[in-house]
């Protein structure tokens, strides 16, 4: 099994163990990964380390948020006897893109006739049946928050930022790799910036990166606005990757 770490060995009992998953329990010393204390920008663990290899297109957010945090811990506490594999591959499943934001982002690609190229009804099924099909992953793996708040990507700037470098030409760039002819489909501006870089350093195919995909939070009030704008682009790009990779 692809694993980027080791980390989810050391950090399982410690889930297992809490008495609760509020906020200030998840935000504790316990699961804190790395901090900066002038940006100020705290890096917390979450076991989102399962790494798809057969995966025929990458959804790329940011970082987790706490939502999707609290999501991969009851995963975890739910199969508490599950073999890894199972444990870490529902943490997927079940945490990345949840909430209202997974809504949005069915609702974008299925207009992109992505699940066709996929062969299966909705790319809804991608978080259900179909999930063997998909990577679903954060330029930052684990959950980042500034000010206490869910980082966007923005503030401060991603590329910008000395405590995301490792992770940015590490641990994505390396997941990527082992996915060498997967479609990637970067979730808005600043996931694309980074992936950019990427594509500037040799490190990615740009025929594999689909461009102008807007970030599906709903409070992304120029979603509708920059998704019109890119469809029919996005649509050539994905039918042309599909023609060259088939299914």
């Amino acid at each position: 099994m692809p694993m980027r770490t080791d980390h989810f060995q050391a950090y399982k009992q410690k889930i297992l163990d809490l008495a609760d998953l509020e906020e200030a329990t998840l935000k504790s010393e316990t699961f804190l990964f790395e901090a900066d204390p002038v940006k100020p920008l705290e890096i917390y663990y979450a076991p989102f380390e399962y790494v798809n290899p057969d995966a025929k297109v990458v959804i790329a957010g940011i970082t987790p948020g706490l939502y999707q945090m609290r999501q991969s811990f009851e995963a975890i506490r739910d199969l508490a006897n599950a073999p890894e594999e199972e444990a870490l591959r529902s943490v997927k499943q079940r945490g990345s893109f949840s909430g209202p934001i997974r809504k949005n982002l069915v609702t974008m690609l299925d207009d992109l006739d992505l699940h066709r190229h996929l062969g299966i009804e909705t790319t809804l099924d991608l978080f259900g049946p179909a999930n063997h099909l998909v990577q679903n992953t954060a330029v930052l793996p684990y959950p980042v928050f500034y000010k206490g708040k869910n980082y966007n990507g923005a503030s401060p700037d991603l590329l910008k930022t000395d405590l995301f470098r490792s992770y940015i030409y590490g641990m994505f760039a390396d997941e990527m790799a082992l996915l060498k002819d997967a479609l990637i489909l970067p979730m808005g501006i600043n996931v694309r910036r980074a992936v950019e870089t990427l594509v500037d350093r040799d490190l990615i195919d740009p025929a594999r990166v689909v461009s102008g995909f807007p970030h599906p939070s709903g409070g992304n009030g120029h979603r509708h606005r920059i998704f019109a704008e890119n469809r029919e682009a996005m649509r050539a790009h994905i039918a042309e990757h599909f023609k060259r990779h088939p299914i």
